[in-house]
């Protein structure tokens, strides 16, 4: 009997190691001129988490858009305005930017577990990260923010 017992809590360990292992892959990433490839062939959303003081700083690459993750709604206000932009489809996708890419792999963990299939990272960001020279120094599109 102790035996059927110690299978079953193995196999359940595996099984939860395999969801997890399986998760990894749903960690998309893009550099900054793959997503604004991606936002010209009308393939992808891209969406500018960043708050408006960071906008106005920098401007916003062209044809995105806005949703401040500071939302006055908590997390369940973020994720639904992040829905409203994509039509409440959450198999569309999307793709973020933040200032270094380190708020989008937050944010993209937060949508992953609410059920979005296929949420990109933009791990560069704005301004640039180990990632690369981000978004600003490749010289992509920027439109001004007031």
């Amino acid at each position: 009997m102790k035996l059927w017992l110690l299978v079953i809590v193995v196999l359940a360990g595996a099984g939860i190691y395999m969801l997890m292992a399986n998760r990894s892959a749903d960690y998309l990433e893009l550099t900054a001129p793959e997503a604004q490839r991606l936002v010209m062939a009308g393939e992808v959303t891209l969406i500018d988490i960043r708050t408006p003081q960071e906008w106005r700083q920098t401007g916003v690459p062209r044809d995105t858009k806005l949703v401040n993750m500071v939302h006055p709604g908590g997390a369940d206000g973020f994720v639904s305005a992040i829905l409203k932009q994509v039509g409440d489809d959450t198999d569309a996708p999307i793709a973020l930017i933040c200032r270094t890419g380190n708020r989008t792999t937050q944010v993209q963990r937060l949508l992953v577990a609410r059920g979005f299939s296929q949420v990109y990272n933009v791990t560069e960001g704005m301004v640039g990260s180990s990632a690369g020279p981000g978004w600003l120094k490749r010289g992509l599109p920027v439109d001004s923010y007031q």
